[in-house]
């Protein structure tokens, strides 16, 4: 059951379709102290534990650490950090008392999950006026369900965007993108989106194509799909400041970008220099800046990426001019170490600055609001213009779009991808970790960089990464510029790579089958044994393997120079090696196994008297066949 209560007069984040009355906030079943600041406490038991937060470091047990909902560009994915991209205010506690809590509030909270006390919770929120939802269930997985009822089904994107995707930051003329192609094909290596990041751009300018590098972009988009590949250009929130340019001059001369306390635009410093940052809270703004994709939808692109939309800032005009005057006043002093610090702080400290933040406004229907008490709904609303468009222009699931900042909501308009993660080990089980706790807040279509987008990737640990990127329902593979290349074809043992990739053209009828089920059922595709297992004290503690839709587990090789793994079986399970169009396959009882994986090979655990269907490999989704299916 979901009761709704509500704090003051909440800002309408649009997270919630239901129409739920509220109930008196002294009902609240928690602890509810009001001031400047709300804050909710309650006591956990020993033996609890915390589930959710959607795209958060750490564990998929939350519990002992504090996080906040703040989308933040947050380049360091290290187990220090308390916020990254998204800002998913959904958990449940699971222990003799199972409930859920849904704080839709979209400035920032501070959730101390037993930080500052083990035996207590304590969210902070920086403000006073909120919706709270609280679910109580029979179990985890009820209470997932009863969430995403109330916040509408999710987004489900085109059939082909579950093909393999090639990306890197560095791709900039024709040549690079067809050499890719053309690669791909000649080492049998499967793919079917290769992605544009800024380089694509005339300057860095959103809705633009550099006429130099691509002469005839039309042409061009129409042969690389008769080729069965999509081009995916990426689209960034900040819409620089140029007189002369359309997109700018237009947003400019109707008010629809943000503006400073005296109405004059809010100016900042991203990719194209000085931008405007487009009001995405103001209606019409948002409609104005979803016409926009038009410009690339007329010339035959059918999927975007949108970035640097928590907003991103580099610098703001105001902060730049601070630091320089910071700057002049350590200059004139003797350098010591501290002024050494204070000079290298006073650039460091204007990137992303809670100054700049709170010196903003949006216009919501005539009304001024400052965009710190806001501030996690902008990549959200950034991605629903564009997603409110395409729906109304061409229909459902026929355009694929997703997002780096995010807000419960914008999952039935987008997907997301989880950010400037590194080529580290440890990010190959991070991404496995937030795979379960953004499926609970609604985000079924979802992915990491895989081989990491910081660093250098090595031949072993994409192989790895790929391995389990075969079952995320986005599986693309990007790298920043300036590091080690890390196309598949780029790497001795060619034929590993197509090995693994096959796997995945063979899984996506199941893949594409699970996911439709999850989004028409609000059932979460990848789930922490502990929701299947609740009584099963072990298989609570495992947080390195996963359960995928009803029938199988996953439990991907995420260390260096290992052969295989040791797996936990809290039920006999039938282990499973997929690699190209060969099979291996091994009954195993309940209980711990230490089981080996080459790294041409996809492990697989399929639970007793379950089945799952498989498709002959091919080269895209435009050549798999779905219909002649064998099973295994």
């Amino acid at each position: 059951m979901v009761k709704k209560f509500r704090l003051g007069t909440p800002f309408d984040t649009k997270a919630v379709t239901a129409n739920i009355k509220s109930e008196r906030i002294s009902a609240f079943p928690l602890d509810l102290t009001q001031g400047e600041r709300c804050v909710v406490m309650f006591s956990i038991e020993k033996n609890d534990m915390i589930f959710g937060l959607g795209e958060a470091v750490r564990g998929i047990n939350k519990r002992g650490w504090v996080y906040e909902s703040w989308c933040s560009d947050e380049t360091e994915h290290t187990e220090d950090k308390r916020a990254l991209y998204g800002a998913h205010n959904f958990i449940i506690v699971s222990g003799k008392k199972k409930f859920g809590l849904f704080v839709d509030f979209p400035g920032k909270i501070e959730w101390d999950l037993g930080y500052s006390k083990p035996s207590e919770v304590r969210i902070t929120l920086d403000g006073n006026n909120a919706d709270f939802y609280y679910i109580d269930g029979d179990s985890e997985r009820d209470i997932v369900k009863q969430f995403r009822k109330i916040i509408g089904k999710s987004y489900i994107p085109p059939f082909w965007a579950f093909g393999y995707q090639q990306s890197c930051w560095g791709y900039s003329k024709q040549s690079d993108f067809t050499a890719v192609r053309d690669k791909h094909r000649k080492n049998n290596l499967p793919l079917d989106c290769i992605y544009m990041d800024i380089d694509y751009m005339e300057r860095f300018k959103d809705f633009t194509v550099n006429k130099e590098l691509f002469p005839d972009f039309k042409s061009f988009v129409s042969d690389m799909r008769a080729h069965n590949i999509h081009l995916i250009p990426i689209i960034d929130a900040g819409v620089k400041k140029e007189e002369g340019y359309p997109v700018y001059d237009e947003g400019h001369e109707k008010g629809y970008f943000c503006k400073n306390a005296d109405s004059t635009d809010f100016e900042c410093g991203v990719w194209p220099g000085t931008v405007g940052l487009p009001d995405f809270l103001n209606k019409n703004a948002r409609e104005w800046f979803g016409s926009q994709y038009k410009y690339l939808t007329d010339m035959g692109i059918d999927g975007f990426w949108n970035d640097m939309n928590e907003p991103a800032l580099f610098y703001s005009k105001t902060g730049l001019e601070k630091a320089k005057e910071k700057l002049k006043d350590i200059y004139t002093k003797e350098i010591d170490i501290w002024n050494y610090f204070g000079m290298r702080d006073a650039l460091a400290r204007i990137q992303n600055s809670m100054d700049d933040y709170s010196s903003f406004y949006h216009n919501v229907d005539g009304e001024l609001v400052c965009h710190k008490d806001v501030h996690n709904l902008y990549g959200a609303f950034m991605t629903n213009s564009a997603g409110e468009y395409f729906e109304r222009e061409f229909g459902k699931e026929k355009i694929l779009i997703f997002s780096r900042a995010s807000y419960i909501g914008a999952h039935r308009t987008s997907g997301i991808w989880f950010g400037d993660n590194y080529s580290w080990w440890s990010h190959i089980l991070l991404n496995l970790k937030m795979l379960p706790s953004v499926n609970m807040c609604g985000f079924l279509y979802c992915g990491a960089d895989i081989g990491g987008f910081n660093n250098n990737v090595t031949g072993d640990l994409l192989l790895r990464w790929l391995a389990i990127g075969v079952f995320t329902p986005l599986m693309r593979n990007h790298r920043a510029l300036g590091t080690r290349a890390q196309e598949a074809y780029q790497f001795d043992n060619t034929q590993d790579f197509a090995d693994v990739l096959a796997v995945r053209y063979r899984l996506i009828p199941y893949i594409y089958k699970t996911f439709r089920r999850c989004a028409d059922e609000g059932d979460m595709m990848f789930r922490p044994l502990a929701f299947d297992y609740p009584d099963d004290k072990l298989a609570c503690e495992v947080e390195d393997q996963l359960m995928l839709g009803e029938e199988c587990m996953i439990a991907p090789v995420y260390e260096q120079n290992k052969s295989g793994r040791t797996v936990y079986l809290p039920e006999p399970m039938t282990f499973v090696k997929l690699s190209g169009a060969n099979i291996t396959s091994e009954k195993l009882g309940k209980g711990i196994h230490y089981v080996e994986v080459a790294l041409n090979e996809v492990p697989l655990f399929i639970k007793e008297n379950k089945k799952i269907p498989l498709a002959k490999p091919a080269l895209n989704t435009a050549e798999l066949n779905t219909e002649n299916l064998t099973y295994i």
